[in-house]
């Protein structure tokens, strides 16, 4: 009976370290200056961890916890870099965009000139 409540406390204990890495990882994950990569970020993450989820081996289940902590350095790192090249917003991210030069301060837009 005693293991049976151990074997139980470690598997809550895992599920909520696997919850806070997960949470991590997305959160850090939203950093990225770019949408493509921000939106590759919670893809990868929430594949990897959907297709470990029915994981029960406690050894396999610590080596992808390391793995998933390595990510989650390596994006921090990425993070940082990204914030250095950032670009304006895409349609698809939403929000306004162009310049202010109305008589009001409110967005309009403006022809580019180039090779008309």
């Amino acid at each position: 009976m005693q293991s049976a409540a151990t074997a139980l406390a470690a598997q809550g204990e895992h599920l909520f370290q696997a919850r806070s890495l997960y949470r991590s990882l997305l959160r850090q994950g939203r950093q990225f200056a770019l949408y493509n990569f921000r939106e590759y970020a919670k893809r990868r993450t929430r594949d990897a961890f959907h297709a470990h989820q029915a994981e029960r081996d406690p050894r396999r289940i610590q080596e992808l916890f390391q793995t998933g902590l390595k990510e989650l350095q390596m994006l921090k790192r990425q993070t940082v870099v990204s914030q250095f090249f950032q670009m304006d917003r895409l349609v698809v991210e939403g929000g306004a965009s162009g310049k202010e030069t109305g008589k009001s301060g409110a967005i309009v837009r403006q022809k580019d000139t180039g090779w008309d």
